[in-house]
């Protein structure tokens, strides 16, 4: 029998629930045909969903040829909470087992302040109050940053200003329930794979470009996050030797040149924006036909198609899906971009497709929503202790609802 890849099981078996649950039931070969997925792996996936009690055989249907017995999902009522953090502003949802997003808020959020973690306990504590604590399965955070181990969850952000704090710990005891926390990106990138642009895909680029320039990335259906949860690092890929400095304190990195803070800094350069005025006029300028302002994100598309073409040519990706803040202005970056990135893979890589995804805090939340849907099915352990209390809940749940 052919050696099962377990992390790809784990999200795989997710996205049954969550195709289940939103497209109600199906038979095994339309689960197969709707994941592109191998008929004997859902077999075998459902087996151990069925036997975990997460999903029912309904009624027989038949049209005259052989019976085919349809699967529907039992744990409707139970949810998981999703966070992302950001410097200025928190965006939390609340997303069933099938992958929906049942409610959502965003609020101001001063990362640097000195009560930012009592800040955001009570923000999340506030969004539960709102609904039925008893469902939640689990509170998943994501942020930009390095997070070495999932379960753990101490951060170090520069762009939050945090050096190891213990973000994991002070939320389990000021929500009392389990909690995971995951770089922001790497949680977009779980939602993409299980519902979005990258669903059915078993080798997955995404890119974020905002504020910093992120990456995540899955190989063989499983997240890569590198010795220490570092891996995706692409915003301080060096790529200019005497660039400007960038805020981890190198030089020439990638997002020091091409971040939203830098185009800013290069348009008050040439006195095209005053001291108060952020990439939103920057934007208006360029939405009002200024040659400068244009300039300003041709030159960043140029430099960005160029250091992504790096990485694509380096993980042999089936799709790259680009997000961020920065895609509200693609339109800018869009032609220098395709040129730098086309001419420089290798040719046996130039067709690869770049997906382009509006900008929506609510994906990212889902993403980090989507860390705790899938600690129960987690076979390597990635959520550590986490996992085994979520799962514990969710076996509770359904032994007190039957």
């Amino acid at each position: 029998m052919a050696k099962v890849n377990r992390s790809t099981a784990d999200v795989n078996r997710t996205a049954i629930l969550a195709h289940l649950g939103g497209q109600g039931p199906a038979s095994r070969a339309e689960l197969a045909r709707a994941l592109d997925v191998s008929p004997a792996l859902v077999t075998q996936l459902t087996r151990d969903l069925l036997t975990e009690g997460l999903v029912e055989e309904l009624e027989v249907a038949s049209s005259g040829g052989r019976p085919a017995r349809r699967l529907g999902i039992v744990a409707r009522g139970l949810t998981a909470l999703g966070v992302k953090v950001a410097p200025d502003h928190v965006a939390i949802v609340e997303v069933g087992i099938d992958g929906v997003v049942a409610r959502s808020e965003t609020a101001e959020f001063d990362a640097v302040s000195p009560v930012a973690t009592s800040t955001l306990i009570d923000l999340i504590r506030a969004f539960i109050a709102k609904g039925s604590a008893a469902s939640i399965l689990g509170v998943g955070v994501g942020l930009p940053g390095t997070v070495a181990e999932q379960g753990v969850g101490i951060v170090d952000s520069t762009q939050l200003g945090w050096h190891q704090v213990p973000l994991g710990d002070l939320l389990r005891r000021g929500l009392e329930l389990p909690v995971v926390v995951e770089n922001n990106v790497n949680a977009l990138c779980v939602a993409e794979h299980l519902f979005g642009q990258g669903r059915g895909s078993d080798n997955v680029l995404v890119v974020t470009v905002g504020n910093g320039v992120g990456a995540g990335i899955i190989a063989d259906g499983a997240i890569v996050r590198g010795r220490a949860g570092g891996a995706g690092d692409l915003g301080h890929m060096p790529v200019r030797e005497d660039g400007p400095l960038c805020q981890c304190g190198n030089r020439g990195c990638l997002e020091a040149i091409v971040g939203q803070g830098a185009l800013v800094n290069d348009a008050r350069s040439i006195r095209l924006l005053g001291a108060h005025e952020g990439i939103d006029e920057l934007r208006a300028l360029a939405d009002s036909g200024n040659a400068d302002a244009r300039e300003i994100f041709a030159h960043a598309g140029h430099t960005f198609g160029r250091a992504l073409a790096g990485a694509v040519n380096l993980f042999d990706p089936d799709v790259v899906v680009l997000s961020g803040e920065g895609v509200e202005a693609w339109h800018y970056w869009s032609d220098s971009f395709e040129k730098a990135l086309r001419g420089a893979l290798v040719p046996g890589k130039r067709g690869t497709p770049v997906a382009v995804e509006r900008w929506l805090d609510d994906r990212w939340a889902q993403g980090a929503a989507a860390l705790v849907l899938a600690t129960p099915f987690d076979a390597h352990g990635v959520s550590g202790e986490q996992g085994r209390l979520v799962r514990e809940r969710f076996v509770t749940s359904l032994e007190v609802n039957r």
